[in-house]
């Protein structure tokens, strides 16, 4: 499962914008998100650039998490 280091991720209403564009690559993906430690965890088919790439254009700066 691919995560994400989102420094930018602050709300509630953040984690539904990333929601959504996640979504919006692949409807059936999962995302867990830790408002805490900035890590977005998602369980998705879809390639972790694509989701990448999502979250971008969401606005949000993101890089990969080890």
């Amino acid at each position: 499962m691919p995560r994400f280091s989102v420094p930018d991720m602050s709300c509630n209403g953040c984690v539904r914008s990333i929601t959504g564009a996640v979504q919006g690559v692949d409807p059936a993906a999962r995302v867990e998100a830790d408002l805490d430690t900035h890590l977005v965890t998602i369980d998705s088919q879809a390639a972790p650039a694509a989701l990448q790439a999502a979250i971008t254009e969401a606005g949000f700066t993101v890089t990969p998490a080890a």
